[in-house]
């Protein structure tokens, strides 16, 4: 079940390693979290899967209720992208998305974007989720007068009808995948601006096939293709006729909602210099957690723009333009966390909170990463990069240790609070 649960209050002890600049980290006011700082557990009884998220407590909203920010909104949005993920079983998260019933993927995709706008807009008034599904539905509507009775003997001619009034009569595209803007990645936005991700559109088309199969119009088995270049729109087939090339290319109603939040995850990611490393090991070798000996390749625009962000992290920058935005990031991993049980997720949580000044907060969740790896039976891939990984994962582990053991240690006068309701980046 999904609930609010009341958790103790505490105060994060911020603190730094004062080591000559071994880390860069964002941090936040060491202001005592409010005693009715909550927890958002979200447990599938239908999955019998033990989710990490009822053993430890998220940090973002009472970060940020800690530097004076009003995270009602947001607490109001996670609290609804909860209970709708808390309906999947295991056989619904392995259902195709145009033919899911029991979580309403378009709602919950505006309950992230609801949650998001209210982190960076700091608005009195929610993002208006029922609005939008209207929106949303009203494309179904105006598909209506495009249908054409002839459609009932040809399913290709009908879904060509459809493509035809989805991108070219409504004008949706598809946008570039090397330069992903905010608004491609949240579904009010999509319909606003009707260009967006190849995830978003594919929840928009799948919605209006729904919409179609429940008034009667759709009446064969119809499912969406994929697609993972960069530049193909998804588009409909007709099941029966399927070919085994298109097993792939089938997406899952829990995979459609991962695949929203990787994004977002990326496009956010406050270490972006390096795209030769996953995300993992650009936060780890902004933190110096790994050994730069084995990148003799990189050019000096690489090296000289790791430097830059270095920079930029000391002076407690949180987010800038093509630069990430670590709130957005960290809410992106708490909901992966929340909708996965995978032990990389807890992994890429900790090393952000690290970041953030929050040691204790990031050896709990590394802690319980290294729990869920050794109890884990999935066979770990042994390469180069796994060892880069694990080596920097044991590196951030001592690292936090040694910080937690230390006594004392003071803040430095020029952190600024990465949380802070401050409109210029800089």
């Amino acid at each position: 079940m999904c609930s609010l649960a009341a958790a103790p209050s505490t105060v994060p002890r911020p603190s730094f390693l004062t080591a000559p600049s071994t880390s860069s980290k964002f941090q936040f006011c060491p202001l005592p979290f409010p005693s009715s700082s909550r927890v958002v557990v979200c447990n599938n009884s239908g999955s019998g899967v033990h989710h990490v998220s009822s053993d430890l407590k998220f940090v973002l909203h009472d970060a940020l209720d800690a530097s004076g920010i009003d995270t009602t909104h947001a607490r109001e949005a996670r609290e609804e992208f909860c209970q709708q993920i808390q309906k999947f079983t295991v056989i619904e998260k392995q259902t195709s998305i145009c033919i899911n019933r029991s979580v309403d993927l378009g709602r919950t995709a505006l309950y992230i974007a609801a949650e998001d706008d209210s982190l960076v807009s700091h608005s009195s008034v929610p993002l208006p989720v029922d609005a939008f599904i209207v929106r949303l539905d009203d494309l179904s509507m105006d598909y209506c007068p495009h249908y054409r009775p002839e459609y009932d003997s040809s399913p290709e001619k009908f879904l060509e009808s459809i493509e035809r009034f989805l991108y070219f009569h409504k004008g949706f595209k598809r946008a570039n995948t090397n330069l992903l803007e905010p608004r491609a990645l949240y579904l009010h936005s999509v319909l606003t601006h009707r260009t967006g991700s190849a995830a978003m559109l594919s929840l928009v088309y799948s919605e209006i096939l729904k919409m179609l199969r429940l008034w009667g119009l759709l009446y064969f088995d119809a499912e969406i293709f994929f697609p993972h270049d960069c530049l193909t729109l998804p588009n409909a087939y007709h099941k029966q006729k399927s070919k085994e090339s298109d097993q792939p290319h089938i997406i899952t109603s829990a995979n459609l909602l991962v695949e929203i939040l990787n994004n977002l995850k990326h496009a956010f990611w406050p270490f972006r210099h390096d795209h030769s490393k996953n995300l993992f090991l650009r936060a780890a070798d902004a933190a110096n957690c790994v050994d730069r000996s084995v990148f003799v390749g990189e050019s000096g625009s690489q090296i000289a723009s790791a430097k830059a962000a270095q920079h930029r992290l000391d002076r407690g920058v949180w987010t800038s333009v093509h630069f990430g935005d670590m709130r957005r990031s960290l809410s992106a991993c708490e909901r992966l966390i929340l909708l996965k049980n995978e032990a990389n997720e807890l992994r890429d949580y900790s090393i952000l909170l690290y970041h953030c000044g929050l040691y204790e907060e990031s050896q709990q969740y590394l802690k319980k990463y290294h729990d869920m790896r050794s109890t884990s039976t999935q066979v770990v891939p042994s390469n180069s990069l796994s060892s880069l990984e694990e080596d920097a994962v044991d590196k951030l582990m001592m690292r936090l240790n040694l910080i937690l053991m230390e006594q004392g240690w003071s803040r430095p006068s020029y952190a600024r609070n990465f949380l802070s309701n401050n409109s210029e980046p800089w």
